[in-house]
């Protein structure tokens, strides 16, 4: 007869979008949600320990679609970056995964790394060395000469470079491919809402990803780049700041997702040059974050695939602070259950990883928070996660 835990007497928001379950229970068994337990439902025989979790709520891990797992938030980060050793940066990226963990975020999407230490952290992960969530990594952004994230990113132009970047990346092992379609807030000299990579360009990185099975996302703010990107086949448009109606029906269209780090710009503006942010990605971000905000509802009410993601690492974005993200979209005008599946099930849908993540059903891996209130209720209970658990062990 087998062993398992049996958690009983929460109320469940399972990540699918249903209902909550109230006085619900949940079988966990080697990492994996056996069965979800609901009133008058039998248990199945064997022996088990039963952990009473009476007046709280359950729900799935939450799972960032956008991280920069070995960049530290602080003013500039990238100063950072370029001054310490790829040692120090590594073991800033151990530090950040318990942040992450700890947070009640269970899986993410590293969108940007460093001279490939993204991949690094991931192969040490898997082989039981650190702690932390399960990740995609994305090795070297893709950008033109001078743009965006060129200070970590794998330069090049025309359709052969691009095409040979991609390649790299590839061979280097990684699960996803960055593309940068536009110019960003904390680049120096480039403007948000100015195309970079043409279209040409980006579909032949898109082509390279697809051909060896992998997902691909971009870097779009304005709304030229990201009609680009989309056009040339992304999977993901990250940020969004600029979108009009031709490009949301373009997006809807293709079943591109949207990921809008509302929380990048916000945080920028919040703690501005007195935080040691520099003066021109204050500026920027001051220009962009209404238009930003605009474009979410847009697309929202439109309907198109949205996936939580934070762009943590960028400025004052904490790593073990996504739920700010949430907090952000439902005060925006989101519904806070579209807010959480966006966190659980559609994320996991973008990163190709709902077969066994981001909900609690049978079968599924028991990637699990508890919370003292109803987040459905109160947003900000997400910053303060009773219990984290992760393939059904509690984190320390």
């Amino acid at each position: 007869m087998s062993e398992y835990v049996y958690y009983e007497g929460f109320t469940l928001i399972d990540g699918t979008g249903s209902q909550p379950y109230h006085n619900a229970g949940m079988i966990v068994e080697d990492g994996t949600v056996k069965k979800v337990v609901k009133e008058g439902d039998a248990l199945p025989e064997g022996k088990h320990r039963v952990v009473d979790l009476a007046g709280k709520t359950v729900m799935p891990g939450l799972i960032n679609s956008h991280v920069h797992i070995i960049m530290e938030p602080i003013g500039n980060p990238f100063s950072l970056l370029e001054k310490e050793s790829d040692v120090k940066t590594a073991m800033r990226g151990v530090v950040n995964l318990q942040k992450t963990l700890r947070s009640g975020v269970t899986y993410f999407r590293d969108l940007g790394g460093h001279n490939y230490i993204d991949l690094e952290l991931k192969k040490c992960l898997s082989e039981g060395m650190i702690e932390g969530p399960d990740f995609l990594v994305s090795g070297k952004v893709i950008t033109m000469t001078g743009g965006h994230g060129h200070q970590m990113g794998r330069e090049c132009d025309g359709v052969s470079e691009v095409r040979k970047a991609a390649r790299e990346q590839l061979k280097a092992g990684v699960d996803v491919v960055k593309i940068m379609a536009t110019g960003g807030v904390m680049t120096p000299g480039v403007e948000p809402g100015s195309p970079q990579l043409t279209r040409e360009e980006m579909q032949a990185a898109v082509e390279e990803a697809n051909k060896a099975g992998r997902k691909t996302a971009t870097h779009a703010q304005g709304t030229t780049g990201i009609k680009n990107a989309v056009l040339a086949g992304i999977d993901s448009v990250e940020h969004g700041i600029f979108l009009d109606d031709e490009v949301i029906e373009m997006m809807i269209e293709r079943d591109v997702y949207l990921v809008p780090t509302l929380v990048a710009p916000y945080f920028i503006v919040e703690y501005g040059v007195e935080g040691g942010i520099p003066e021109y990605a204050v500026e920027k971000s001051k220009r962009v974050m209404e238009s930003h905000f605009d474009s979410f509802r847009k697309a929202y009410k439109a309907g198109v695939k949205i996936a939580m993601g934070t762009d943590a690492g960028t400025p004052f974005n904490m790593h073990e602070r996504a739920a700010c993200e949430l907090k952000l979209m439902v005060e925006a005008g989101a519904n806070p259950m579209d807010a959480i599946v966006y966190s659980t099930k559609a994320a996991a849908q973008l990163l190709g990883v709902d077969a066994s993540h981001g909900t609690l059903e049978e079968g599924k891996a028991a990637d699990f928070i508890v919370l003292k209130e109803d987040p459905l209720k109160n947003m900000s209970i997400l910053l303060d996660a009773e219990q984290v658990y992760k393939a059904g062990k509690p984190v320390k």
